[in-house]
């Protein structure tokens, strides 16, 4: 057994509450069981029980061994003062608050029915290399169970990347169009490239690039010498337009003190990408969007549909980008292809318009923006492919980031007890439905 289970008893209470009583005899009536605690201190809070004759509001700990108290040094730590009731599997010991009150103590293990303990033990003690837990199992899930704890899935990611562009947001001064020029510039690294684009940003304030957006020669000159490529090399000695890039960079860089902020060239990933993906071939594609765009966050913002979105993206890259892989080396370049627009509506597009809605209080914006992920195609990987194979529905965007939260929330870490589907296992019979 372990502790997350005793927290999931005791907030839905399943546990024999025949004669209930604490370890040293008094009576327990459970009134509120309180709601969980997030942050530091106890489990549960605003808890109502009346022990004995005597009504009590306070905050409830719970542990497996009523001694893994003082291993947690709760003793010796005010936030604790406030526990009422200390919900243990096994009463070990006597515990007390810092003042040497001792605090009454509820033992769970006897009062618990085996076949609760044992279909959630089935659950956690699935193997490792199962794809997820409850697998041989889903067939006793009804259909609607699990379409609406994608569903739920999906949102508390939203929600997690529209807390990330708040926070960033917030770090640059509340200035929502440095925040889309952030958020844009670290998705276009689509993974392996995102954290040095991310430095790139930062290295490249949003206020000098807008100074020189209307002269895409000197954009260039700002994206790719910050980023480390005009270094001269035996690629670029003969190139004029490389040559001439360096010299435009020389005189914008002693003009805005930039040099301490650049990046190097062997801080850029290569490795196992197509060159349609590598790093200058996107930073020119991000060179001709900021020259065609002026506007990013009104853009993103009032574009009405996933076909506006995408023609915001399709800004044409600069010639010379457009056929060469790297400075001094020619080939021809694909534009941003569609599953790289689909990807930047996901994961820039969505979050941004959700956190911005969030801030001027327009629920309507958060279901529009969310909405758009249906209208995008679904992703298939080695995580979606799972589920898909397990019967869930994949058809759009929108199943798959609930899909992928799915698996990196609940399933992998092995919190069944959070999901609705594992926490219908371990409540039912199992019975086929």
């Amino acid at each position: 057994m372990k502790e997350d289970f005793l927290h999931y008893v005791w907030q839905n209470q399943y546990f024999d509450k025949a004669d209930l009583r604490t370890a040293e005899g008094e009576e327990i009536q459970v009134l509120k069981p309180g709601h969980r605690n997030a942050d530091a201190g106890p489990d549960f809070l605003n808890a109502r029980l009346r022990l004995g004759e005597v009504e009590w509001n306070g905050a409830v700990e719970i542990h497996l061994r009523a001694s893994d108290w003082a291993r947690h040094q709760h003793q010796t730590d005010p936030k604790y003062d406030q526990v009422i009731l200390h919900v243990v599997g096994q009463h070990d010991a006597d515990v007390a608050r810092t003042n040497g009150s001792l605090i009454p103590a509820l033992a769970l293990q006897s009062r618990l029915a085996p076949e609760l303990l044992a279909r959630y033990q089935a659950l956690v003690d699935a193997p490792a290399a199962a794809p997820l837990p409850c697998a041989p199992l889903l067939n006793l899930v009804p259909e609607i169970t699990r379409t609406m704890m994608a569903e739920r899935a999906l949102l508390e990611r939203v929600e997690r990347k529209a807390d990330d562009v708040m926070a960033l947001h917030q770090h640059l001064g509340q200035d929502w169009e440095a925040t889309a020029y952030h958020a844009l510039m670290a998705a276009f690294g689509f993974q392996k490239n995102s954290e040095p684009l991310a430095r790139l940003a930062k290295a490249l304030p949003l206020s000098v690039l807008r100074r020189h957006r209307h002269d895409q020669r000197q954009l260039e000159a700002l994206l790719f010498g910050q980023a480390g490529f005009l270094v001269e090399n035996e690629e670029t000695t003969t190139d004029e337009y490389i040559r001439d890039l360096r010299q435009e960079y020389e005189f914008l860089r002693h003009k805005y003190s930039l040099a301490d902020a650049a990046l190097a060239v062997h801080e850029w990933n290569y490795l196992r990408l197509r060159p349609a993906n590598f790093p200058p071939v996107r930073l020119g594609q991000l060179a001709g969007l900021l020259h065609a765009r002026p506007a990013l966050f009104d853009a993103l913002l009032t574009a009405h549909s996933v076909a506006a979105l995408a023609e915001f993206f399709q800004a044409p890259a600069p010639a010379y980008w457009r056929a060469h892989f790297r400075p001094g080396r020619p080939g021809k370049v694909p534009g941003l292809g569609k599953s790289s627009i689909d990807l930047l509506i996901t994961n820039v597009v969505v979050p941004l318009r959700v956190a911005y809605a969030r801030y001027v209080g327009q629920p309507a914006l958060v279901e529009s923006s969310v909405a758009l992920l249906s209208e995008l195609p679904a992703e298939h990987n080695q995580y979606t492919d799972v589920y898909e194979a397990l019967g869930f529905a994949h058809r759009t965007a929108a199943d798959s980031q609930g899909l992928l939260a799915l698996h990196k929330n609940y399933c992998a870490p092995r919190r069944c007890l959070h999901c609705s589907i594992g926490s219908r296992l371990v409540q039912q019979p199992r019975v086929a439905r």
